[in-house]
């Protein structure tokens, strides 16, 4: 089972202020940049992001189920904002892979203790 929501209401509200000033330019996080469904804000939320090609890979440590990623879902996409960059991506496809194939070896690993399964898959968008 991925993280507690203890845990992630703890996050939100102490560890994301910590980490958002500067998890845009560290390597294998980023800021997801979504807007809120039924709001309409503007929403920044740190995450840990790997790239694949032309794709950007976010392991759902909270679930599938969480405001950021429906929102990226019904959107259709995102932006991301890491090393510096923001980048416009698309075609977020929900994917559960136990194994972690994708993950550098020491994330797979943590990501087994913890038991996360699901991760959001999304392709940049071609600079035009």
């Amino acid at each position: 089972m991925p993280l507690s929501q203890r845990v992630a209401r703890f996050n939100r509200r102490v560890t994301n202020r910590i980490t958002r000033p500067f998890a845009d330019r560290l390597p294998r996080f980023g800021i997801v940049i979504h807007t809120g469904r039924r709001s309409g804000r503007t929403y920044r939320t740190p995450v840990n992001v790997f790239r694949d090609g032309n794709d950007y890979i976010i392991a759902l440590t909270y679930g599938a189920e969480t405001d950021w990623v429906r929102n990226v879902q019904a959107a259709g996409g995102c932006q991301l904002v890491t090393r510096g960059r923001r980048i416009s991506l698309t075609n977020p496809r929900l994917v559960t892979d136990a194994r972690r194939q994708w993950a550098p070896p020491l994330v797979r690993l943590i990501l087994g203790l913890t038991n996360v399964p699901h991760y959001l898959r999304l392709t940049r968008v071609p600079a035009s």
